[in-house]
Formats: C-alpha cells, sequence, structure tokens
C-alpha cells in the first residue's frame, strides 16, 4: 500500500507564510507527477499547483507569484512554499500523486489533508 502523509498546515495571518510537505511511503516503485490541491468550505476541490517528474511546475492563476512546487524524488516528498497568504487561501490542502507501486499499474493517491486557515 501507498501512503501520502501531509504537514506544514496551520493558522497564520494575511501577509504571512507556510510551507507544507507531503512525504510518500510504501511499496513505490516510481512516483510521477505530484500535486497540491485545497478545498475551501462549500467549494469544489481544485489544483494549486503541480509538478512532474523532471520539475517542470504549473500554478493555478490565483497563486502564482506566492507558491512555491518542488520535489525531492530521492525523499518521495513534495514541497508547497506558501507567501503573501490571502484569508481566501484558507481551505483544506491535499496531496496527491501519481505512482505505480511494484508489480501493478499506476493510480492516483491522495493524502489526509492539512488545514490552512489565514486570518488576523
Amino acid at each position: 500500500q501507498v501512503q501520502l502523509v501531509e504537514s506544514g498546515g496551520g493558522l497564520v495571518q494575511p501577509g504571512g507564510s507556510l510551507d507544507l510537505s507531503c512525504a510518500a511511503s510504501g511499496n513505490i516503485f516510481r512516483i510521477y507527477n505530484m500535486g497540491w490541491y485545497r478545498q475551501a468550505p462549500g467549494k469544489q476541490r481544485e489544483l494549486v499547483a503541480g509538478i512532474t517528474r523532471g520539475g517542470s511546475t504549473n500554478y493555478a492563476d490565483s497563486v502564482k507569484g506566492r507558491f512555491t512546487i518542488s520535489r525531492d524524488n530521492a525523499k518521495n516528498t513534495v514541497y508547497l512554499k506558501m507567501n503573501s497568504l490571502k484569508p481566501e487561501d484558507t481551505a483544506v490542502y491535499y496531496c496527491n500523486g501519481n505512482i505505480t507501486v511494484i508489480g501493478s499499474s499506476i493510480r492516483s493517491y491522495w493524502g489526509q489533508g492539512t488545514q490552512v486557515t489565514v486570518s488576523s
């Protein structure tokens, strides 16, 4: 089995910063695209940022210039550095990875989510 475990959420004031991380563990053969999604109350889950195995990135327009996604393939870990946080960034943030397990085909896995609250 594969587990994705997020950490780093919390409460921060507007304009502040938070760093999220997500570590994948289990019988992993290879991790392909990884990403961070978020879901605010009453809204659909949306892509925040994605990164390929080779390091190519894409971002939602709402976070461009403020958030940075990165990954460490050796550690099976993806990171999200969030700067200049706004109240509208408040949401549960989920890690996602497209992963192959030894002896199986690729599938999508999700973390349990970590709460980010931006408030004064």
